[in-house]
């Protein structure tokens, strides 16, 4: 089929790059991009990648090891730069000789861009702005995610389609760029090919997968919603910069404003620092997402989700859902050259 045919030509930089059959990243969600995801997505003919997120080293290093016990293929490994043990990280992934690192959460730290390729990483990057692509790109990254709002979990301020329009003339030419955000159909996959991406990254669409160990009452939230159920947090303080969080609507939201107001009264009353505070954050949002997908807890735990949750219909497995989104591609592809 010509379309098929198009589609592993237009995917052929980011194949080659990841080195797996479809470029599609697996997007790395706490509790859920774990172990048995990870080589699903990589079985597959996708990229898996683990999501280590507040993980300590030795989880780390047994996440790896169980994944590799599962796939042969290729997978990545996603590290917070704000963890406070992200170089120790870093040797646990070159330990294992890990391909590929994700890094997310912000700029690269002094010195870490050169800890993980001096061990023969490749190294990836989120650019949430044209200005940062280019920084990222100066500074030697080897490719980047360009990611929008309608993500799920930790977003940034402005729409995929328009990051991609913005971004993709400038530096597809230059490293892989992988486009993500709000994406559940593989004709989307396509446009965002044609326009010069390098392969896409998608996280939603995966979390219903059979592979998912995600909780029943977690996949049956996910099945049951509609795009406009999946609602970014509220800043409560603006001396409190909090990347905001996109997640099903529900009672942990509320929760995590009254979380917010506790650690703005923290910090005004000098009792921690700005640094300490983001990480109260962030440790708040590990132990809700930790309620609701391991638990079940889906009133009160955080079910982080993207807008594109509409779209996920039923439980089955990876290989089904990459089958289908390449076959939509295939034909839009075809519709096209038709």
């Amino acid at each position: 089929m010509p379309g098929q045919k198009k589609l592993h030509a237009l995917m052929q930089r980011g194949t080659a790059f990841l080195g797996c059959e479809f470029a599609v990243l697996g997007g790395a969600m706490s509790w859920v991009s774990e172990r048995n995801l990870v080589a699903a997505i990589s079985n597959a003919g996708g990229f898996g990648v683990i999501a280590c997120g507040a993980m300590t080293p030795e989880l780390l290093d047994a996440e790896i090891a169980g994944t590799k016990a599962l796939t042969t293929k290729p997978f990545g490994v996603n590290l917070i730069t704000m963890h406070p043990q992200l170089f120790d990280l870093i040797e646990v992934c070159a330990k294992h000789e890990v391909g590929h690192v994700v890094l997310a959460g912000g700029l690269p730290p002094a010195g870490s861009l050169d800890a993980i390729k001096s061990r023969g990483a490749r190294l990836i990057c989120f650019a949430p702005a044209l200005s940062l692509a280019k920084k990222l790109i100066r500074s030697g990254v080897d490719a980047l995610v360009i990611e929008g709002m309608e993500a799920g979990g930790h977003i940034g301020p402005v729409s995929t389609s328009v990051l991609a329009q913005e971004i993709l003339p400038d530096v597809a030419d230059q490293v892989p760029v992988f486009v993500a955000g709000g994406i559940g159909r593989g004709e989307l996959i396509a446009g965002y090919l044609e326009m010069g991406a390098s392969g896409v990254q998608l996280g939603t669409r995966f979390v219903c997968a059979t592979e998912s160990i995600a909780h029943p009452n977690f996949k049956k939230a996910f099945i049951r919603a509609s795009a406009r159920d999946a609602v970014a947090s509220v800043q409560v303080d603006p001396r409190l910069p909090v990347i905001p969080v996109r997640a099903l609507k529900n009672s942990g939201t509320e929760h995590f404003t009254a979380k917010q107001r506790e650690v703005a009264q923290a910090l005004d009353e000098g009792r921690v620092e700005m640094a300490e505070a983001q990480l109260q954050i962030e440790h708040y949002w590990a132990g809700a997402l930790r309620r609701a997908v391991i638990d079940g807890d889906v009133e009160h735990g955080s079910l982080m989700a993207g807008q594109s949750v509409g779209m996920v219909k039923a439980e089955e497995p990876v290989a089904a859902i990459i089958a289908e989104l390449m076959d939509e591609a295939a034909h839009a592809l075809s519709r096209r050259a038709a």
